[in-house]
C-alpha cells in the first residue's frame, strides 16, 4: 500500500520528538518519517525511548510497535534542542519539497506535518508564510482553504495569514467564491457530508449591526451567501462571531466560515487544544497538520504532547480510504 508520509518539522522544536512517539502504532499501511535518521536515533536515546528506526526504500508493509520508518533527510548542521538555526531552514523547506512531490506523483497518500517556525526560514532569507501557502504553490492550486478541525467543530479560514489591518480589504466577492465552493466540494467529497450546513461569521462586530459598524456585510459578505442559498445550499447569512459560537448554534452545523485567523480558531482550540488538527482543503491531495507549534522549551524534554499529530494521522488515514 502507498505510505502517508509525515514530516518531522523544526528539528529544534518538539516535531522530532513527536514523530517518535509513532512507533507506539500499527497502521495499515506504511507511515514514513521524513527526518535527519542520526538526528532522530540520538533523540530517541535521549529521551530513553526503545525505537527501532527503519529506512524507508518503498516497503509495503506497516511497521510493528516500537518501529518506525524513516527517510533520511540530512541535516545541514547539528540540531542544539530549543536553539533555532537559520543554516537547517533548508532541511526544513526539503521535507516539504519531498512530501508534497509524493503526493503529486502519486507516490503517497498524502501528508501530515509536524510545526516548522516561520521566522528562523525568513531568517535564513527565504520568503515562507507557511505550510498552506507552500503547498498550495507546489500544488499550483488557485486557492487552498485551511480548516481546523476537533471531534465536534470544523472551522474554515477566508483569510489566514494576514496582518489584521489587511483582512477587509482580502474579503472579497471572488475570494468568498472560491473558499466557499472549495470548502462544500470538500465537505462532500472527503469527508462524505451529503448536505453540509455551514455557518458563517461577519467580519465586524454584530455583523456590522446593519451598517453601522462597517458594510463589508451588506456589500460584500451576504450577497455571496444570498447566491448559495439561492441554490439550495444550507449556509447562514453573515452572523455575529460573538454568538454564533454557542452551543445551541453549533449543534448542527458541519463546519464554521471565519472571515479571518485569530476570530474562529482561538473558540477552537480552547476547545480542543491538543486534539485538534489541521485539513489543507482544495489541495489535488491529503494534508492534514497538528494544531500547536514548534514548543522549542519542550523539545528534547520529554514533555511534549504528540495527541494532536496521532489525530492528524488517523484522519490522513480516513480520508484515504475515501
Amino acid at each position: 500500500m502507498l505510505p502517508l508520509y509525515v514530516t518531522s518539522g523544526e528539528p529544534a522544536g518538539i516535531g522530532p520528538d513527536i514523530c517518535l512517539s509513532l512507533a507506539e502504532r500499527v497502521d495499515e499501511r506504511p507511515i514514513v518519517v521524513l527526518a535527519d535518521m542520526d538526528m532522530l536515533k540520538q533523540l530517541a536515546q535521549t529521551l530513553k525511548l526503545p525505537v527501532e528506526l527503519i529506512p524507508y526504500h518503498g516497503q509495503d508493509a506497516s511497521s510493528g510497535i516500537g518501529e518506525l520508518f524513516v527517510e533520511h533527510v540530512p541535516l545541514q548542521q547539528e540540531v542544539v534542542l530549543g536553539e533555532l538555526n537559520p543554516n537547517n531552514a533548508a532541511y526544513v523547506l526539503e521535507q516539504l519539497r519531498r512530501s508534497a512531490d509524493y503526493a503529486m506523483s502519486g507516490k503517497s497518500v498524502g501528508v501530515a506535518t509536524a510545526p516548522v517556525q516561520k521566522s528562523v526560514i525568513n531568517e535564513a532569507g527565504i520568503s515562507f508564510s507557511g505550510h498552506t501557502e507552500y503547498y498550495q504553490e507546489f500544488a499550483g492550486v488557485p486557492r487552498v482553504v485551511m480548516m481546523l478541525a476537533t471531534k465536534t467543530l470544523r472551522v474554515a479560514l477566508a483569510t489566514t495569514h494576514l496582518p489584521l489591518r489587511a483582512v477587509a480589504d482580502a474579503i472579497t466577492p471572488e475570494r468568498l467564491h472560491q473558499v466557499i465552493d472549495i470548502l462544500i466540494h470538500d465537505l462532500k467529497s472527503k469527508f462524505k457530508i451529503e448536505q453540509p450546513k455551514i455557518l458563517v461569521c461577519g467580519l465586524n462586530p454584530h455583523a456590522g449591526e446593519g451598517g453601522y459598524l462597517g458594510m463589508e456585510e451588506i456589500e460584500v459578505i451576504n450577497p455571496v451567501l444570498e447566491s448559495y442559498r439561492a441554490q439550495g445550499i444550507n449556509m447562514s447569512l453573515s452572523l455575529p462571531a460573538d454568538t454564533l459560537f454557542t452551543p445551541e448554534n453549533l449543534k448542527d452545523a458541519d463546519a464554521v466560515l471565519a472571515m479571518y485567523h485569530d476570530q474562529g480558531l482561538p473558540v477552537l482550540k480552547s476547545q480542543g487544544f491538543g486534539e485538534a488538527i489541521n485539513i489543507t482543503l482544495g489541495l489535488p491531495f491529503i494534508r492534514t497538520s497538528v494544531d500547536h507549534g514548534t514548543a522549542l522549551s519542550l523539545a528534547g524534554t520529554g514533555l511534549a504532547k504528540s495527541s494532536s499529530l496521532h489525530v492528524a494521522v488517523d484522519l490522513a488515514l480516513d480520508l484515504a480510504r475515501h
